[in-house]
């Protein structure tokens, strides 16, 4: 019996293993400058045999159905438009995909089509059609594969030329060109939000886990410079995300099991009469559900959780437009408790955060080429975070409360196929509790520096507009206006950008224009408090730091799938707080600059009197993903300078001089492409960051690292260097598709420093090194 039973399932496995999964590819065509459907468009799977081919109905939907599984080229095209490749989409057998597809309106008139198959791909153009340099657009498919990002897209962000990380291997900062993470915008549905990552601080945009799921992403553009006149309140990079639309006729699902996180995702139809549809993802922190579970993996001195929560709801009407109703949310804790019986330690920290951001959309067509695109959002974050050293008797507790309440409007006229205008405004009422209290040990009592409950206003608006003077030269000129009620400041910020089609396979891009960054609602309303009890604020009429970017570059298709891309930049940081004047002998004061925060306020008194200096080239060789392969290899050479109230210039802390990237993957494809191993890996080597050597003898005389400010960032602290690797096996399954994985961080496990300091019981100056080796495993699977 048991032999006739090894024998029936080894058939049924085989005739399961030589069926030919197929998927259905289903999306939308539109124009790109006015958004209206395309009538009429066809889609074609290039190399199919027989040739799967649909075309656009009334609303520019199409779909293609029982498309074989693994990995196809599609080709769209439509009489009077370019015609789009879509090259390398991903079709398994879990869900189906759905895809939006925005089409340019040609110059040269044409009676016919002429559908030729190509492998030139348009790949890492920038969803934002206004966007001429500077910009890329990341997709959730690289996201996932490449090694080590974890499905977090700002540690994707840091494989790109110009970027690398803070400095600290758990947090996922972005340092762009020199410039500090905090200076970096964060949209979501096209609206500010507050910083999406659990285990922030004030002030800071990065955390140690994204809130954010791949499950739930589409394709996100990231610019590192020279932002189109749309983007406001950034000076150093914007990360615009978008939240995809849930399928609208099939019912999904996906449970996801890691290191970092258990989740679980649903989407589907939510009327058999409309394309409505919903989407949901839930993750619970995988550490904390052991600790429910009695087995505490940290011991008794750690406490993480975490958990985050994000959705949205699209909803088509006949007349009134689409209308999307869109949120984020996150909560975490983190607890540190020293062991006091065994040790002399009695420091205790704890600390809890969480942001949410929820929105609704509404896009509406007022004709063929105009669209009104609004939304309405309400966000909100807290910071809690307390410290009790016994031993030394000091207790410091800080509870920030922030809330944003935006409305944004803008409208989208498309003159002709030459020319179309782009304006808006945008409302913020930002809403603040902010407390904060220290003991001050030598005075015997709490001193209070925040203790402050209001709101003020942020008001911008915008207009761009595009033109076209041929097919392959295109303009883009505007201006964002900016106003802060809190000490009435305002600032006119023009924006220029070109691109030029030199050649069939060479582009010259180039972009200038100003832009400003306020500082955190904490720093304008932090107060100084006197020796008679009295306080004052310092930094209330502070204004936001500014900067001029100019950029240009040249983008090169070597080949069809392999492009050569160079920049060079040019950018002047001005009115950045320092210490307001040059005749304190404090040399910390006199060195300090803003501009080498990453986070955080201060009571002490600030002016608008420093300057910075970022340039550099970038370059990047890029190899699309074809024949089962990709790499891309980048090297950034920059300086980042800087200086304070004495005027003399100075390294930033930020001031690497050089980063290399190179990563790359390979998949190999079994039983028809039913089965799927994905090796991938990535490799840094980056200039280490800045700091002010150790003053030994100052340290020896105080028994803790005192630092020799005379010197300010001259020292740098050794290269980093860190190798990651991933390896994963999917296999399809007539309605499943399901994921094994291992990305592993640095898995060499190599010290990278991160700072240096004095050890008094050891009279030495020792390393501070980073996490070393962080492995992830993790379980998907897609029904």
């Amino acid at each position: 019996m048991k032999f006739i039973a090894t024998i029936i399932f080894l058939v049924a496995g085989t005739y399961v293993s030589a069926q030919s999964l197929t998927q259905t590819i289903k999306g939308r065509l539109v124009d790109q400058q006015s958004k209206s459907p395309i009538i009429g468009a066809t889609v074609l799977v290039k190399d199919s045999e027989p040739m799967l081919g649909a075309v656009t109905d009334l609303e520019g939907y199409f779909r293609l159905p029982a498309v074989p599984i693994g990995r196809h080229v599609l080709i769209f095209s439509s009489v009077g438009y370019e015609v789009k490749t879509h090259p390398n989409v991903l079709v398994t057998s879990g869900k189906e995909v759905y895809m939006e597809v925005e089409m340019v309106e040609s110059l040269v008139e044409m009676a016919a089509v002429e559908i030729v198959a190509t492998n030139k791909q348009d790949k890492g153009q920038p969803m934002n059609e206004m966007a001429t340099v500077s910009a890329i657009s990341l997709s959730v498919e690289e996201t996932s594969r490449y090694a080590a990002t974890f499905d977090d897209p700002a540690r994707a962000a840091a494989t790109q030329a110009g970027v690398t990380t803070g400095g600290d291997d758990l947090l996922n900062e972005i340092v762009i060109r020199g410039n500090s993470p905090k200076g970096i915008l964060w949209r979501l549905e096209g609206v500010e939000i507050p910083n999406p990552n659990h285990f922030n601080s004030v002030g800071s945009s990065a955390g140690g886990v994204s809130m954010l799921s791949a499950n739930v992403l589409s394709s996100s553009d990231f610019f590192t410079g020279a932002f189109p006149a749309q983007y406001g309140n950034a000076t150093s990079g914007i990360f615009d995300l978008n939240l995809r639309k849930g399928n609208f006729d099939k019912h999904e699902h996906s449970f996801q099991v890691g290191l970092l996180g258990i989740g679980m995702a649903s989407e589907g139809p939510l009327s058999k009469n409309s394309n409505a549809s919903y989407l949901i993802n839930y993750r619970y922190s995988t550490l904390a559900l052991f600790e429910h579970l009695g087995i505490n993996i940290l011991g008794d001195q750690e406490d993480i959780t975490f958990q985050d929560l994000s959705f949205k709801v699209f909803v088509p009407t006949k007349k009134a437009g689409t209308f999307s109703l869109w949120g984020l949310g996150g909560a975490n804790t983190y607890g540190y408790k020293a062991d006091t019986v065994n040790t002399n330690d009695f420091y205790f920290e704890d600390e809890s955060q969480w942001m949410g951001a929820t929105g609704l959309t509404h896009i509406v067509y007022l004709g063929e080429d105009t669209y009104l695109k609004s939304i309405v959002s309400y966000s909100g974050n807290r910071n809690d975070y307390s410290e009790d050293s016994l031993r030394q008797q000091v207790w410091y507790t800080e509870d920030f409360t922030e809330s944003q309440f935006r409305i944004s409007s803008f409208l989208n006229h498309k003159f002709n196929a030459r020319s179309t205008l782009r304006a808006g405004g945008i409302y913020s009422s930002l809403g603040f509790n902010l407390k904060s209290e220290s003991w001050h040990r030598d005075e015997e009592r709490f001193v209070t520096v925040l203790d402050e409950k209001g709101s003020t206003d942020l008001y911008q608006g915008f207009a761009q507009l595009q033109h076209r003077f041929t097919q392959d030269f295109s303009v883009n000129v505007g201006g964002h206006l900016t106003y802060f009620g809190l000490n009435n400041t305002a600032y006119v910020e023009p924006r220029a950008g070109i691109r030029w089609q030199v050649t069939p396979k060479g582009a010259l891009t180039g972009g200038v224009g100003l832009h400003s960054r306020k500082e955190s609602i904490a720093l304008y309303l932090a107060r100084e408090i006197r020796e008679d009890g009295s306080s004052t604020y310092n930094n209330k009429n502070l204004k936001f730091t500014r900067a001029a970017h100019a950029v240009v570059g040249y983008e090169l298709m070597l080949k069809p799938d392999l492009k050569l891309k160079s920049e060079v930049y040019y950018q002047y940081l001005y009115d950045v707080p320092v210490w307001p004047n040059d005749t304190i002998s404090d040399m910390e004061a006199r060195t300090f600059s803003a501009i080498n925060s990453y986070d955080g306020y201060t009571t002490v008194p600030l002016a608008n009197k420093g300057t910075g200096r970022n340039y550099g080239v970038e370059l990047t060789l890029e190899k699309y993903f074809t024949n089962n392969y990709y790499f891309m290899t980048t090297g950034s050479f920059y300086q980042s300078k800087y200086t304070a109230i004495d005027g003399i210039e100075r390294n930033t802390v930020f001031n690497g001089n050089y980063i290399f990237n190179a990563l790359g993957g390979k998949e190999y494809t079994f039983n028809n492409g039913q089965k799927v191993l994905s090796v991938n890996s990535r490799l840094i080597y980056a200039g280490g960051k800045r700091e002010s050597p150790v003053d030994i003898e100052a340290s020896r005389a105080a028994g803790y690292t005192i630092r020799d400010y005379t010197r300010t960032y001259e020292d740098k602290v050794p290269a980093y260097f860190r190798l990651d690797l991933g390896v994963s096996y999917k296999w399809n399954k007539i309605r499943s598709a399901t994921v094994v994985a291992i990305n592993v961080q640095n898995v060499l496990g190599i010290e990278n420093v991160a700072f240096t300091y004095y050890g008094a019981e050891t009279d030495k100056v020792w390393n501070a090194t980073q996490l070393g080796m962080f492995p992830n495993l993790s379980y998907k699977v897609e029904f």
